[in-house]
């Protein structure tokens, strides 16, 4: 079978071709992929090349297809999978393998598997991890989001604390505790508020801060105070573009400091302000992965010995945070639509991804059957005054409370133009 697909050759080197994939064979999975999300990881791949961790030293003539939030439909099944899948079931993917302990992964390290492509052929390797997800919902866009929202839960499980006159760590969040979410109005900071005012284990205040007030005024829109508080929550919205940031924090828990703090930028002062107001056996997790290897920042190791604060990394979600995601989006508790505030086809997809720090606003969601430039989601009603099927997708929005969702989904599905490349 023929796939169109993004490929990466080196560093900022990607290149959109059409291919033959290998047979499915005994082994394998062929698959339509209908949707693919972003991610800033994408962007960091084709930064670096095959310096990256999970990019193969020969990708210059064996290049991976990159994009590794997606989801579609399976086409084939090899006799080995036909008793766990079928042709016509959708799935979506776990991309963090870590078969036989290698980095691995769907969208940095395959030939034949990455999201951004129109097929492919799914290597044995993700089944027998059981990295491939049967999903049951209607919106692909949906379990393309699982992986983001999956990073998300993972990082709430793997923070840690240790009860007086005990060294054993207990996991997760504190519920009822305060948390911080520092440079978070982004898009996986809005999936990391959602999960904390709706998930099944909430703090008693989660503070989110930013320095840009758009941005911040655009996620206090979506998850409001209001909502937070039926579900238990104090919310509150925080500008941290200022002298005094780091005391008006703690001066929201009375001067205790925080039990759970977020950072979701890799820049060294919000990590340091994340440290500086932490509360006795404090967890920072850096959840933002920075590009430079060297990267650092300043840490109190005096409150660390005094005041028992401790550190945590986390990159990914596991298989299960995976289903976890899939089964709250399933029943409505999540709603990861929106970190969406674009969408494009697959022609958009490269430079989307080269350039992916300076477009403004949340996650960009790329249709691969689709040949469209990237559109903001807020540029739909202008954009429709000229063309029927951006006013179609304008209304869709419009009754969605400007987010993305299934109408808007089919519309691009049956409407937009297809990808025609040879």
């Amino acid at each position: 079978m023929k796939t169109t697909a993004l490929r990466l050759y080196g560093k900022q080197d990607l290149r959109l071709e059409s291919f033959e994939l290998p047979p499915c064979g005994d082994d394998g999975i062929i698959a339509e992929v209908v949707s693919d999300s972003i991610c800033m990881s994408s962007y960091k791949a084709a930064k670096q090349g095959a310096d990256h961790k999970r990019v193969p030293n020969d990708c210059a003539t064996n290049p991976p297809i990159i994009g590794h939030e997606f989801a579609g439909r399976i086409l084939e099944v090899g006799k080995k999978w036909q008793d766990q899948f079928k042709p016509g079931d959708r799935f979506g993917i776990q991309p963090a393998l870590m078969y036989k302990g290698s980095l691995e992964a769907p969208g940095y390290s395959f030939p034949t598997i990455g999201g951004d492509a129109t097929h492919v052929r799914i290597p044995s390797c993700v089944m027998e991890m059981n990295c491939l997800l049967n999903y049951s919902g209607e919106a692909f866009f949906m379990a393309s989001l699982s992986e983001p929202m999956s990073c998300l839960i993972g990082a709430c499980h793997a923070q840690y604390h240790i009860k007086p006159g005990s060294y054993r760590h207990d996991m997760e969040i504190i519920e009822g505790g305060n948390c911080a979410c520092l440079a978070s109005a982004g898009p996986m900071g809005l999936g990391l508020i959602d999960y904390l005012v709706h998930g099944p284990r909430r703090p008693k205040l989660v503070v989110v801060t930013d320095i840009d007030q758009t941005r911040l005024d655009r996620a206090k829109s979506i998850l409001t105070p209001e909502n937070a508080q039926e579900h238990g929550v104090h919310l509150v919205y925080l500008n941290t573009k200022t002298p005094t940031a780091v005391q008006d924090l703690l001066a929201l828990t009375d001067g205790n400091g925080y039990h759970d703090v977020f950072v979701l930028a890799p820049v060294a002062p919000v990590v340091e302000q994340g440290d500086a107001i932490l509360g006795r056996d404090g967890c920072l997790n850096f959840f933002a992965g920075p590009t430079d290897p060297a990267f650092s920042a300043k840490l109190n190791f005096y409150n660390v010995h005094y005041a028992g604060t401790h550190l945590v990394g986390t990159s990914g979600g596991t298989t299960d945070d995976i289903r976890e995601a899939l089964d709250l989006m399933g029943k409505g508790i999540l709603n990861p639509a929106m970190m969406i505030t674009h969408v494009g086809g697959l022609t958009a997809a490269k430079d989307t991804t080269l350039h992916l720090p300076d477009i403004p606003g949340g996650k960009k969601l790329i249709y691969t059957h689709a040949d469209f430039p990237l559109t903001a989601i807020a540029d739909l009603p202008e954009l429709g005054k000229t063309n029927a099927v951006y006013a179609e997708l304008a209304d869709a929005c419009a009754r969605n409370k400007g987010l993305w969702n299934l109408e808007a989904e089919q519309i691009v599905l049956n409407k937009m133009p297809k990808l025609n490349i040879q």
